[in-house]
């Protein structure tokens, strides 16, 4: 059986302009997931259904349940804190 490993990030902690970051990040990743699944012939539907192609969360964003949003919230957060884990860092240019 699969056991997820997952390298631990529960001690990094974020400078204040990486958490902000994290909702444009969540966003995109949102965003690259719609072009996804529409690539794939989804659509919206009010029900998931694997088999006809269709979901709830092809919408924007902003219209998805808070849910939805922290899973993708967690992806980009758990990913800025694993760059800064693994000795990368993270700097804007002006």
């Amino acid at each position: 059986m699969y056991e997820p490993k997952p390298i631990d990030t529960s001690d990094v902690i974020l400078p204040e302009e990486l958490l902000k970051l994290t909702e444009r990040i969540a966003k995109n990743v949102h965003e690259v997931w719609a072009e996804g699944r529409i690539a794939e012939g989804w659509t919206y539907g009010d029900v998931k259904n694997a088999e006809k192609k269709k979901t709830p969360c092809l919408v924007p964003y902003s219209e998805l349940p808070e849910s939805e949003k922290d899973f993708d919230r967690n992806t980009a957060l758990e990913t800025l804190k694993l760059i800064i884990k693994l000795g990368y860092s993270i700097d804007k240019k002006s």
